[in-house]
């Protein structure tokens, strides 16, 4: 069996742009289709992959007990209300599709239909129709991504983790990058989440939609060579992404601009020192210097046309004489 990095190269090789693939209008679509046309076409082949393991597959049953999950499956949250009408729909009229396995030990790992044993379990079934394939560890992780990016949006956090999953089974990230369909800018777009600090990797794993690649590599970008402090900051800003107070996508310059103030000098009243300007018994204005610099302020209607003008020739001549 050649290797899957081959098989999904071969395939993705010369596959039409994603408008031009033939759409089946009974499918449902996405509200929000985020793949560019090279991943659409990896994850066209995947189908195909999927639908020929399906027919070559020997049918049976399984005890619902003995099946466990892929391990690459980069889902990491189901959508409980789809998951019990789908339950439903297996109750009233049974299993139309069987899900795709491997036998791995004494029971089997799920390929395709995680969904439907899940719902199997959800109402409480003994057993469940599958179909017995022989796939290996590289097949099972790779189809794990494409599989689930085809049948049902996953997050970009979600991709990642099975992007880092998969990426062993690649001599470097330009293969990779091919095979998938996506720019190597794009790759490490979804990479960057393995740099992000652990208390935001705590919250994603838990609630995976509350950031996007573009904005985890904007926060990577921000933290790059920060220390410990930085990281204490960007951890209060990030607090308001988890509340709904700040938008994920505006998540790296805000915490650029908490940086950036709690990095500047604040002057202390003992640096401070200022002078009052008084004319005729009255303040006049003031003259006041602090680390920002030496500042002259002259009330308005104070000064007649010749002072100023006399004031001005001054400040010109004094810093004609420093040059």
């Amino acid at each position: 069996m050649s290797s899957l990095r081959d098989r999904m190269m071969s395939k993705t090789a010369e596959v039409r742009a994603a408008k031009d693939i033939q759409i089946d209008p009974q499918q449902e679509k996405s509200a929000s289709p985020r793949t560019a046309p090279g991943m659409a076409a990896a994850l066209a082949a995947a189908q195909q992959r999927i639908v020929h393991l399906e027919k070559a597959g020997s049918s049976s049953e399984a005890s619902v007990s003995e099946i466990v999950p892929n391990p690459w499956q980069p889902r990491q949250v189901f959508n409980d209300a789809k998951l019990a009408q789908l339950a439903e729909s297996i109750r009233e009229a049974g299993l139309v599709q069987p899900i795709v396995v491997r036998r791995v030990g004494t029971g089997y790992q799920i390929v395709a239909g995680e969904r439907r044993w899940r719902a199997h379990k959800m109402i409480g079934k003994d057993s469940i129709k599958v179909l017995v394939v022989e796939l290996s560890d590289e097949e099972m992780a790779m189809l794990a991504l494409v599989e689930n990016v085809a049948r049902e949006d996953l997050c970009d956090y979600e991709i990642s983790r099975s992007i880092r999953r998969t990426e062993k089974e690649f001599p470097n990230r330009k293969r990779m990058a091919e095979a998938l369909g996506i720019s190597r800018s794009e790759l490490y777009r979804y990479l960057s989440f393995g740099e992000l600090p652990e208390f935001v990797v705590q919250d994603l794993d838990v609630q995976p939609r509350l950031l996007g690649a573009t904005a985890a590599e904007g926060v990577v970008s921000v933290l790059r060579g920060r220390d410990g402090a930085a990281r204490e900051i960007a951890k209060g800003v990030w607090a308001k992404v988890v509340a709904g107070d700040l938008d994920q996508s505006k998540l790296g310059k805000a915490i650029k601009q908490a940086l950036d103030v709690a990095g500047k000098p604040v002057a202390s009243v003992s640096d401070r020192s200022i002078d009052k300007i008084f004319a005729d018994g009255s303040q006049a204005g003031s003259i006041t210097k602090d680390s920002a610099g030496l500042t002259v302020k002259i009330k308005a209607g104070v000064l007649t046309a010749e002072n100023e003008r006399r004031i001005r020739e001054l400040v010109a001549q004094l810093f004609a004489d420093n040059g």
